[in-house]
């Protein structure tokens, strides 16, 4: 299934946010009170909602509780803020990322239970959704708008099969340019050569198959 992600609150930085993880792929939920700043992501995300995020009832009927992680982008309102974030929690959301205005609004946010907390000036949109995006991989290098490169684990079903027998690029819409095992790398590595268990990929792709390739 694919990743899914909440953003609450669509300024510059949640936008940007909600925008690249699209891009990538994954399933975003866009939620915001200003009508306009929903309606200029409805066609980029895969739900744009205008809601009160202060209002629990309302709150309760997004489905916060299925997202992979949800990113508190309010800086404004410290009510709204305080409460994304606490209700997110209460949700059991496995990963809170809450955007502070200052230091103090940053502590107030890690006393409520934020996995990470960031402070705008220091962290721009898009690096904290490739964050998001490459939890699973070791190195994650965005090569063009749509291309980007990374390096992989093996999956434990690739163990002792070749790249022609895989055929990822295929399968897995990948290209392998290169295979570390045994801490060396190899580049244009031989493609009837088995794959080592514990090594990894590094694998060219686009950036809207990342998702998939998170599974």
């Amino acid at each position: 299934m694919k990743k899914s992600y909440a953003i609450l609150g669509l300024g510059k930085f949640g936008s940007s946010v909600a925008e690249e993880l699209a891009l990538a792929g994954a399933e975003v939920m866009a939620v915001d009170i200003d009508e306009e700043r929903v309606h200029r992501l409805s066609d980029v995300v895969t739900y744009a909602i205008r809601a009160d995020i202060c209002d629990v009832e309302t709150m309760q009927s997004l489905g916060l509780s299925n997202m992979d992680a949800v990113v508190v982008a309010i800086t404004q309102d410290l009510n709204a803020s305080a409460m994304g974030t606490i209700f997110a929690k209460e949700q059991n959301v496995p990963f809170v990322l809450a955007k502070a205005q200052d230091e103090i609004h940053a502590k107030i946010l890690q006393k409520l239970g934020a996995d990470k907390v960031l402070v705008p000036e220091k962290e721009s949109g898009v690096r904290i959704a490739r964050s998001l995006l490459s939890g699973k991989f070791k190195e994650f290098i965005e090569l063009s708008h749509h291309v980007v490169l990374v390096e992989m684990d093996m999956k434990p079903e690739w163990e002792g099969k070749n790249l022609i027998e895989l055929d990822l690029r295929r399968k897995e819409k990948i290209n392998v340019i290169a295979v570390r095992a045994d801490g060396h790398l190899v580049a244009n590595p031989d493609p009837e050569a088995p794959l080592k268990a514990g090594s990894t990929l590094v694998v060219t792709m686009d950036k809207k198959n990342v998702n998939h390739l998170m599974k």
